[in-house]
Parts: C-alpha cells; structure tokens; sequence
C-alpha cells in the first residue's frame, strides 16, 4: 500500500481512525518489537476495532531495541541527544516520508516556507551528529530559497546584525533555536522584532539551569519585544511535530494526535492530564503509537500542554519486553 497518500491529508475523525487502525494492523504483524510488545500484554491485534484500544509502545524502547518494521531496509538512524543518559535511535526507512511531514506540517501552520528566512540557533544539535531536528532545519532552509537562510553556532554578533537587516527590510523571518542558545543570545544582544517569529525547541541540554516555560518565554518575549514566543514539540522517536504559537498550547498536524494516560497506570486511556500517548501516523515504518515519557494535559480540538517529565524511574511498561 502507499501509505504516503494517504497519510499526509486533512484527516476527519473517522478517516484517522481507520487509517489508525490499518497501520496498527500493519505494524503488530511487521514490527517484532511492538508484536512482542503486544503479545506480553496478552492483547490480540484481530480483537482491536477501535482506536481507544490500541495499545501504545514504551518509548524507553527506542533506546534498547530496534523499532523498525523491515529491519535489512534502514536509510538512516535519528539519535538523541543522550543528556539523560543511552541515546534513544530512530531506524527511518525513507527518509522522504520525513520531509513529506516537516514539509507539510510547517505549511500546515505557517503557509509557504518560500516565505520565510530562516535562521536555526542550534549549537548543540550542530555539535554531534544524528539530529533529527538538524535535518528538518536543513531541508527547511533549503526550502525556504533564501540566501540569508542558515545555521548559526556561536557567531551572535554575525545574527543580530542579520536580524536588524532583515527587520529593517520588513522582511518575514524565522528564528529557531534551542532554548539555552536563544538566552544566551538575546542576553547579549537584545532587540525589538516586529517581522520575526523566535521559536524555541525546548532544552537546555546541560548547558544551563532548567526552568519552566513560562519564565523562559517571559526573558524571550523582554529581549525580542515580543507577545508571543512560539515552540515547537518534537523528539527523535517521532517523524512529526506539532506547534504553539504561544502560551505554551500546541496543535497537531491532521496526522498525529495527543491523548493522555493516568501517570501510574501505563494501559490507562483518555485522561485529561498525565503520561502523553501519541500517535504519528508518518511513523509507518516504526511504531506509529508511543507512549511518551512527558507529563501533559490534553484539551479539545487535539491540542495539548506540557507540564514536565517522568523521572527515569518512574517510567512503567518496559519490563513486560524479554531484553
């Protein structure tokens, strides 16, 4: 089947579900770590006709199994950062399906990407290699056709007077960047934007101390002269993303949706707030069903906050998998 035109569409309800549901299908019978998954839980992949009842995949998994469905036909593999620890690694059969949802994804939201200059802020994704989030923004750039369009590592003297120029120009720009770096940047060089969009990743990788999102939005929006700091939720298990363009609530693209689980019960389904459940339909080659490691509470209309994280020991789930 070509999963592609199919996934990437402004999905109703029911066309979610059932398209869901065959992945699922597909997935319990391709993928062996989400078959074995299935089986210790006792759940039988022929009884599931609804998309409350399909169960999600630990995404601790990631980082002690391979979670691919045709494992001898692998493009690439996303790692994480690893700053809490084993890097989790993400098999990608085909890398175009990714760009088909960043691609679509960023339109979804944003409209052309032709019209934007953007300029990535992500010296620590830049530092190491197998970034997901440094793909995305490659590609991104490219996209976007502008010759000021690019990366930036530690050269903030070389951005702020990039900045001004395209400000002075009246020109729509896009500023992303991991948290830690956007600080550090408009610590030193603060200046009012009227034409740009600063969109944070989250993270401060060790770099500095972590705070919540309120306090970092509230330092950004005092150093761009902003009102609203956007971000963006994504991870290396997930070929999507979903965006807040402020107050910290985000939206899904049509092909991905955010439900929440009681924090203490991994099988739970449909709470309000507690462990994130999320379902990425561009996953097909992986696992399109991941129960996450982040703490949220889910609203109407598929959008979702984030409230934090497990500690590593509070994660449940994985000991039903034979290592």
């Amino acid at each position: 089947m070509n999963w592609e035109t199919k996934i990437f569409q402004n999905h109703s309800p029911r066309s979610f579900e059932d398209l869901a549901l065959g992945i699922f299908q597909f997935q319990a019978a391709n993928n062996k770590i989400y078959k074995t998954y299935l089986n210790h839980l006792g759940a039988n992949p022929d009884e599931i006709k609804q998309l409350d009842n399909i169960p999600y995949l630990p995404i601790e998994l990631f980082k002690s199994q391979e979670v691919i469905c045709q494992p001898n036909n692998r493009e690439v593999v996303y790692t994480s950062s690893g700053t809490g620890g084993v890097q989790s690694k993400h098999i990608v059969h085909d890398t175009s399906i990714y760009e088909k949802s960043f691609t679509k994804g960023f339109e979804h939201f944003y409209g052309n990407i032709k019209d934007y200059t953007i300029l990535a802020l992500l010296p620590s994704y830049m530092e190491r290699t197998g970034s997901s989030l440094i793909y995305m923004c490659e590609k991104l750039i490219q996209r976007s056709g502008k010759e000021e369009s690019g990366f930036y590592l530690n050269e903030h003297q070389q951005l702020f007077e990039l900045l001004q120029k395209l400000e002075n120009q009246h020109r729509k720009t896009l500023l992303i960047g991991v948290s830690f770096a956007l600080l550090d940047f408009v610590e030193q060089y603060p200046l009012p934007l009227h034409h740009s969009i600063v969109m944070e990743t989250g993270g401060m990788k060790g770099r500095r101390k972590e705070i919540v999102r309120e306090k970092l939005h509230q330092i950004l929006n005092n150093g761009f002269g902003l009102q609203k700091i956007h971000s963006e939720y994504g991870m290396t298990e997930l070929l999507s993303q979903a965006y807040s363009k402020g107050n910290g609530v985000f939206e899904c693209p049509p092909w991905m949706k955010v439900t929440c689980r009681d924090a203490n019960d991994p099988l739970s389904k449909n709470k309000k707030s507690g462990g994130l459940n999320i379902i990425d339909l561009a996953n097909i080659y992986s696992c399109s069903f991941i129960a996450s490691q982040d703490l949220g509470k889910v609203h109407a209309n598929n959008t979702f906050e984030i409230l934090g994280r497990f500690d590593s020991g509070d994660v449940r789930g994985c000991n039903l998998m034979i290592q």
